[in-house]
């Protein structure tokens, strides 16, 4: 009981120091370049934590995340140019229209098992990057999308400025991690564990496995979305290379350097990873392959991600300290042979 309120009250505390550094960081920041980073940072973390509660939770490896992603940019995008709707109803529109084809996707994908699951959900991710890129007419195929217009204000907030911009990222950041954080700790999260460990004992136990994997992938494809109609609204140019595979690949590596079913392991993993790959840019094109030394280095060392690592290290001090205490709360053999003779008397 005492462990649980502990845990939570550290919990709450490390959201509460993130919220507080990410709230003060605008008026901290050097300059807009960095600010313009970490925002597009906080875009990316959406649709990586969304990837995290497939691959780390559920354990099956999708590699279609960046269609999911280019679909929800060109949704809320095609939305706002062409039929000139509010950001704020072409943003849910794209969520949902994105969580309906994962959910068709995830119908026929996990009909499979293992590599050949892997296979169709890049073989999915392909194609829709292909429709992005060869439908003219609609998506303005290698031109993309331009001057998509920005969030539309609310009330007397407004959107124009990078600062605010900033915080409204920041905003469905924080929605996101909110969400992740109740799912991991509720029984849904616990089911997406099971599936993980073994889907035929979670069978046997009667859960139904096919739904629960279609809760999954709907949900991180919702989220998905909504980091692709975010960059849209944001970058407002939007090409196919936002759909393009390799993203995919790039939001796999930020949840491997983070740490895999952890919630801060998604945040963690991509503002680190965008953070050095921004502050190499002067290696030019040697810049990744410093980067792809340290991600061995944290691959080989770390395989459970930066913050599985610090995980771990907390639960070794906090065993040495119990022992520790224990050790020096325990009478010792002279006490206790007293103890024993003045009973005995």
């Amino acid at each position: 009981m005492l462990d649980g309120m502990k845990k939570s009250n550290a919990k709450l505390i490390a959201y509460g120091g993130f919220l507080a550094v990410a709230i003060a960081f605008p008026f901290i920041s050097p300059n807009r370049y960095y600010l313009t980073v970490v925002t597009l940072g906080f875009i990316y973390a959406i649709a990586v934590y969304g990837l995290n509660l497939i691959v780390g939770y559920l354990g099956q490896l999708s590699l279609a995340q960046a269609g999911f992603f280019g679909l929800g940019a060109y949704v809320s995008g095609l939305l706002s140019l062409k039929l000139h709707l509010s950001f704020w109803i072409s943003l849910p529109m794209a969520a949902v229209v994105t969580t309906l084809v994962a959910l068709l996707v995830g119908l026929i994908s996990f009909r499979t098992r293992g590599h050949y699951f892997v296979i169709f959900t890049l073989c999915i991710g392909v194609i829709i990057n292909l429709v992005i890129e060869k439908w003219d007419d609609l998506t303005g195929g290698v031109r993309g999308l331009i001057g998509i217009p920005r969030p539309t204000s609310i009330g007397p907030i407004d959107f124009i400025s990078l600062e605010s911009q900033y915080y409204l990222v920041l905003f469905f950041l924080s929605l996101t991690i909110f969400v992740m954080s109740q799912i991991a700790s509720s029984l849904v999260g616990r089911t997406f564990k099971s599936i993980r460990n073994s889907e035929e004992l979670a069978a046997t136990l009667g859960i139904n496995v096919m739904r629960n994997k279609l809760l999954a992938f709907g949900i991180a494809a919702f989220f998905t979305g909504i980091a692709g109609a975010l960059f849209a609204g944001y970058i407002r140019f939007i090409g196919p290379d936002i759909s393009n595979p390799h993203l995919t690949f790039e939001f796999l590596l930020f949840l491997l350097i983070g740490g895999q079913a952890t919630i801060a392991g998604p945040l963690v993993g991509t503002l680190i990873a965008t953070g050095l790959t921004e502050s190499l840019q002067f290696m030019q094109e040697y810049r990744m392959v410093v980067f792809g030394a340290l991600l061995i280095i944290i691959v080989k060392f770390f395989p459970g991600g930066l913050v599985g690592a610090a995980m771990k290290l907390k639960t070794k001090i906090e065993k040495r300290m119990n022992k520790a205490n224990k050790s020096v709360n325990a009478p010792s053999k002279g006490e206790n042979h007293a103890a024993k003779n003045r009973g005995f008397n």
